[in-house]
């Protein structure tokens, strides 16, 4: 006997039931062998109901790796959201952020696979989610200033910095790398991370590069 559907595709809780089962494929035959009439016959229905949500295999990968993305965002603003020193939060965030990426690389090989693809066709994605990110550091940095723990007179420069800095202990491909060769990744976090803190406690003005004339 079939197995009757596990919702219908006019339920807005049936986009997340696909991207669950998408998960679980992904997780048994790779992306490769992952396709839409799998993923609806694991859910008992017909790949037709999927395209009501979804265009493609390609649409269902990005929205796998978008809802990552998107719980990692959650996860940062904790870190703003929370009482307690500036400093101490943003490594805190940052350390947070790395060790979720490692946790993924080394517990959902499949899926953390998908990062790659996100980076190379879907720049959009990335550029979203650096700009979430930098918002929420640039939250920290502010609380910093206004608590007299940092010296910096443009917020906004002063996020991106950090974010650039701290990107190769984020960025998939750079902590696949940190993991394969061994690096103490996490140790080397910190120094950036207090590196920069010193330098904001001490004062940080930033102007245009170049010179005029």
């Amino acid at each position: 006997m079939k197995t009757p559907p596990v919702s219908t595709g006019e339920d807005p809780s049936f986009r997340a039931q696909i991207l669950d089962a998408a998960r679980a494929q992904l997780r048994r035959f790779g992306e490769a062998k992952t396709n839409v009439v799998d993923i609806a016959r694991a859910l008992g229905t017909s790949h037709t109901t999927i395209y009501r949500h979804f265009r493609s295999k390609a649409d269902i990968f990005d929205a796998v790796v978008a809802e990552a993305m998107r719980d990692e965002e959650e996860m940062a603003r904790r870190f703003v959201d929370v009482d307690g020193p500036a400093a101490e939060r943003l490594e805190a965030m940052v350390l947070a952020l790395h060790a979720r990426k490692r946790e993924r690389f080394a517990g959902d090989p499949e899926v953390y696979q998908l990062y790659r693809r996100i980076v190379e066709v879907r720049p959009d994605i990335i550029a979203a989610y650096a700009r979430a990110m930098t918002a929420l550091i640039a939250e920290i940095i502010a609380d910093g200033v206004k608590r007299r723990e940092f010296r910096v007179d443009d917020v906004a420069t002063a996020a991106g910095v950090v974010r650039d800095a701290v990107t190769v202990f984020v960025h998939p491909a750079h902590v696949e790398a940190a993991v394969k060769a061994g690096l103490p990744a996490e140790a080397m976090a910190k120094n950036v991370i207090r590196s920069l803190v010193a330098a904001f406690r001490t004062g940080m003005q930033y102007g245009q590069a170049g010179s005029e004339g």
